[in-house]
């Protein structure tokens, strides 16, 4: 979308060269494009930007803007903050660079702040800027629950699909543990893709999507969904932030997720079609046990989730 040619009724806007960085890339080839071009905006992962510019692939020092998405997670991420921090002070400077930080969810955004300025991630005269500081979530969504035994999880989750019929929908399956993975068991999400398969009558196709896919496999269902139709998205947190799908319209918590953070992020995933009024649906599959949680991210968010009875 960034690199498209300007139509002629934008004739003042002047095309600008994208390249994309991502994990598992070829150097080699990075270097070759960069030669042959070198691109107006860059847009990369953490992880590949830091790989090239340790190469000295890739210099900084005319970089005008930089972004860093979904900002919460990459500063919580053991993986990502080390990588982070030196793109932040070592490899450039606040004061050369408009800096922007953007996520859904930036918890103690005051502490934040503070942190900003002190690390000199920014200029001393950053703001922070609530797109919607009063209601967190989208307020065309339709939260509820169904309470049922583990064991009914998978029957129940049926049942929900035979009765909304969805067009297109994600559902979110836990990580597996430690534990299952010694104990030999199968990914939970490989098993609940083969149980729809074999058990949903539904036109929707079933695709999967979780962290443990290597790269190809990920954008081959990415651009399954892309290219339109019915289909049902099985994943992991993975897909909980940074996938846009327009056409999404019911989302399943076949797992509770871990945290209100976690909830909003995937709740977001659907109610993103542009100057719609749709109605969306989040539904979460918990055990009695579980209820207390979702009320507490209920009044964290500030939502109401209803009780449905199958």
């Amino acid at each position: 979308m960034l690199a498209a040619t300007p139509t002629e009724n934008d004739a003042e806007q002047k095309s600008c060269t994208v390249m994309a960085l991502l994990d598992g890339g070829m150097l080699r080839r990075h270097k070759s494009w960069l030669k042959a071009e070198p691109p107006t905006i860059v847009v990369a992962t953490i992880a590949s930007l830091c790989q090239m510019l340790e190469k000295h692939l890739l210099k900084l020092e005319s970089m005008q803007v930089l972004v860093i998405d979904e900002v919460d997670f990459m500063f919580s991420s053991s993986k990502q903050v080390s990588s982070l921090r030196k793109l932040l002070t070592s490899y450039s400077s606040c004061n050369s660079r408009q800096t922007v930080f953007a996520s859904a969810s930036i918890p103690q955004h005051n502490r934040f702040l503070y942190d900003c300025i002190q690390q000199k991630w920014t200029k001393r005269d950053v703001v922070h800027v609530h797109v919607n500081p009063i209601e967190p979530m989208p307020t065309c969504l339709q939260h509820r629950f169904v309470i049922c035994s583990k064991k009914e999880r998978h029957q129940t989750l049926l049942s929900l699909l035979q009765s909304d019929a969805p067009k297109s929908g994600i559902i979110f399956v836990g990580e597996q543990s430690e534990k299952s993975k010694k104990a030999g068991n199968g990914p939970p999400t490989v098993d609940l893709v083969d149980f729809l398969k074999t058990s949903y009558g539904g036109c929707s196709e079933i695709l999967l999507l979780e962290e443990d896919m290597n790269f190809n496999s990920r954008a081959a269902s990415l651009s399954e969904v892309r290219q339109g139709g019915g289909y049902l998205l099985v994943a992991t947190d993975i897909a909980a932030r940074g996938v846009d799908l327009p056409e999404i319209t019911h989302i399943y918590n076949f797992d509770l997720p871990r945290t209100a953070v976690d909830y909003l992020h995937r709740a977001g995933r659907t109610g993103r079609k542009p100057f719609s009024d749709e109605k969306c649906n989040v539904t979460s599959i918990i055990m009695p046990e579980e209820r207390f949680v979702l009320q507490r991210y209920e009044n964290e968010l500030m939502f109401n989730c209803d009780e449905l009875f199958l």
